[in-house]
């Protein structure tokens, strides 16, 4: 058991990370910071305004110019650092992950702070690697290249199901590129996203580099997405949310990146590992509490195997252990909140007029009962167009359904508005080689599901939004491509000219 982290302490000057120091909002409006495993306030805070977004959008504009100028050997320095720093800092990280959002302490050590590190260090391998396409005579008489330049002051809006990862997702590739940021986390999780821009100004990144505004959607974050001086957004969160982040963006003319939601298929066919796919579909449906939008959601399994795989999943669930997330053996931590909690739960219980549930579909009572948990729920017999089969969730449930023919079962898989995550079960490399070009999604993982890397991009199709995240591909969000080319004739009276005036000598 450990210490529980100490928000009220560290946090005594504010939610506001603004220029290189912490400091309160001025929106006149309160908040706190709330334990969901015990309902207790571990955080109260001003939330920022928008003269708070202003001034984090100042002291990045300020700072941009000499970052944007500093060389990628430098500002590849400086991301070593930061990991080195994040690494030395782990377990406060961890903690405070775990204290904000829920998370099983193991989850948060073993995933969160983990994938975090890695991804700065892959960045700070990345920044000496800004390339564009190599120069050449394209036209005969020219000499062409490509450079790669930073956009400028970057608006990023993370949500609460990662806060820490998403805050690392926003920033890293972003200042790797030369580009300076303010990040909105949620304001309901804010701790650690604070604390990442806390530890980039102890490994010597400039200040004013990275900002934290922690404030609300409406005021705050909608300031920071219209904001003239904000040359870029990138959000993180709902569909619906997604679309009227991109109403405010496009009316400015900014680039724009939305990662938005998911509601992935695990397609079994009938000559997949059994017993693997149970494992599989219990811990991609389950992890974070399923508040992931790659989780496992809709469990589409051929026919022969359906019988089993739905009571082998149930089995499974029910030694699933639910706890404190401050002990070592807790597998489940509650909801980041009541109120998702409360959502959830109305999901399960619409569901009951139309389909069984097969286990959990409950709070559990107790030593639990003051905190957000929800017991790991089997749905099944529900109709693909329900309501439990086409919206997202965002809770500990699987949906499970029969397929027949594998055109049925990939056919399904597609039948949703999102496309980001997806995986299929198959020992025939045929069968699951047609799986990963047929299924509509960003990611596609083949006898596993949930693994992500930093050297790989994430991000989706269709309502799942669109732009990557991680890997190199995320430069391609955060530079400007601009073409430069060199006339090598020293001929005054190019023969194009004659186009515009004159007649060709």
């Amino acid at each position: 058991m450990v210490n529980r982290f100490q928000a009220q302490d560290r946090f005594t000057d504010g939610a506001q990370y603004i220029g290189g120091r912490l400091r309160p909002g001025t929106s006149g409006h309160h908040h706190a910071v709330v334990d969901p495993a015990t309902g207790e306030q571990v955080l109260a805070y001003e939330l920022a305004g928008t003269a708070d977004v202003d001034a984090a959008v100042a002291a990045a504009r300020e700072a941009f110019p000499g970052w944007a100028g500093a060389t990628p050997g430098e500002r590849s320095d400086a991301l070593h650092r930061f990991a080195s720093v994040l690494a030395e800092q782990a377990e406060d990280f961890a903690q405070a992950e775990s204290l904000q959002c829920g998370k099983p302490i193991k989850l948060t050590r073993e995933f969160d702070v983990p994938g975090t590190v890695d991804n700065t260090a892959f960045f700070a391998g990345a920044a000496r690697h800004l390339q564009g396409q190599s120069a050449g005579e394209y036209s005969g008489d020219h000499t062409s290249y490509v450079r790669r330049e930073p956009i400028g002051v970057v608006g990023s809006i993370a949500p609460w199901n990662y806060p820490l990862q998403m805050a690392a997702w926003k920033i890293l590739p972003a200042v790797a590129a030369g580009n300076t940021i303010v990040l909105k986390p949620a304001e309901i999780t804010p701790l650690t996203s604070l604390m990442f821009a806390r530890a980039a100004a102890d490994a010597g990144i400039p200040d004013g580099v990275v900002n934290v505004v922690t404030g609300a959607g409406r005021e705050a974050g909608e300031h920071l997405v219209g904001h003239p001086d904000v040359a870029m957004t990138s959000f993180t969160g709902s569909t619906a949310v997604g679309k009227r982040v991109a109403e405010i963006a496009t009316s400015t003319v900014k680039r724009l990146h939305l990662e938005l939601g998911g509601k992935a298929p695990f397609v079994v066919f009938d000559d997949a590992d059994l017993e693997a796919a149970v494992h599989g579909a219990v811990a991609g449906s389950l992890i974070n509490s399923g508040q992931d939008c790659t989780a496992a959601t809709r469990a589409y399994v051929q026919r022969p195997l359906y019988d089993a795989f739905v009571a082998g999943v149930a089995d499974l669930m029910a030694t699933v252990r639910l706890g404190d997330p401050f002990d070592p053996s807790t597998d489940l931590g509650p909801l980041v909140s009541h109120t998702q909690r409360d959502r959830v739960a109305g999901f399960v219980d619409r569901a009951r007029s139309y389909a069984t549930v097969v286990t959990g579909g409950r709070a559990p009572g107790g030593d639990l009962e003051k905190g957000a948990y929800y017991l790991p729920t089997l749905i099944a017999g529900a109709a693909q167009d329900s309501e439990v089969v086409q919206s997202e969730i965002f809770g500990p449930v699987l949906v499970v359904l029969p397929f027949d023919s594998d055109d049925e079962g990939i056919a399904l898989a597609n039948d949703t508005p999102y496309g980001l995550a997806a995986s299929a079960w198959s020992r025939d490399v045929y069968r699951a080689g047609r799986a990963t070009r047929e299924i509509k999604a960003g990611c596609l993982w083949v006898n596993d599901h949930i693994p992500i890397i930093s050297e790989m991009p994430h991000g989706g199709y269709k309502a799942s939004g669109f732009g990557k995240d991680m890997s190199a591909y995320s430069f391609e969000e955060y530079t400007q491509v601009k073409h430069v080319m060199y006339d090598n004739t020293a001929v005054i009276r190019k023969d194009w000219h004659r186009t515009v005036f004159g007649d060709r000598p």
